[in-house]
């Protein structure tokens, strides 16, 4: 089993990336936010290998949290790597974290090639994943602001679903900075 690689990148684009590892080149298949993280010449990338009857497939994560956050989705009845790679092109650990959360079918609906049952099913599997996510991609300080801020802007009248939607799009790590954010986020919804 390929668990990791570091090398050097040959050739990338948005969806895989070729690494050299001493003269034997890989394609990796990689999520958005991975490709946006890659450096120019030297990479080193936690893998999952898959084996097929007619692949051996490499999904390369720059991030462990999210390398996790693929390998628990993939175990889901329905949800192939594909599925799974989308969601991780979609959402960030700690923003997926929010939406499992909140259980936000519509946040979960928003990713490619998910409809409503599949999004609900998702929900249901990866209920209490989201600490775990968050215990491994953020401080527990952050975990803990971030679900403060969903509690305060629940008391100010706004809806669980917009409330994710605007927490994932927040950077900050203190409740007063998410909630303003937040906020920020809410009067464009």
């Amino acid at each position: 089993m390929i668990v990791g690689l570091h090398g050097k990148v040959e050739y990338k684009e948005p969806a895989y990336v070729h690494v050299n590892v001493q003269g034997i080149v890989y394609e990796v298949f990689i999520s958005l936010h991975t490709f946006s993280a890659l450096p120019k010449e030297d990479v080193s990338l936690f893998t999952t290998q898959i084996i097929r009857e007619d692949a051996q497939l490499l999904f390369g994560f720059m991030d462990m949290s999210e390398k996790k956050m693929f390998s628990r989705l993939i175990k889901i009845n329905g949800v192939g790597p594909k599925v799974a790679m989308a969601i991780c092109s979609t959402y960030t650990p700690s923003q997926f974290a929010t939406v499992i959360n909140n259980k936000d079918v519509n946040g979960v609906k928003k990713v490619p090639g998910i409809g409503p049952k599949s999004a609900g099913r998702i929900l249901v599997e990866l209920n209490g994943f989201d600490a775990e996510i968050l215990g491994d991609s953020a401080t527990p300080q952050a975990s803990q602001a971030f679900n403060e801020a969903s509690e305060a802007l629940e008391a100010l009248g706004f809806k669980k679903d917009k409330i994710s939607k605007a927490l994932s799009a927040c950077e900050g790590d203190d409740t007063a900075s998410l909630v303003k954010g937040a906020l920020k986020q809410l009067q464009t919804i």
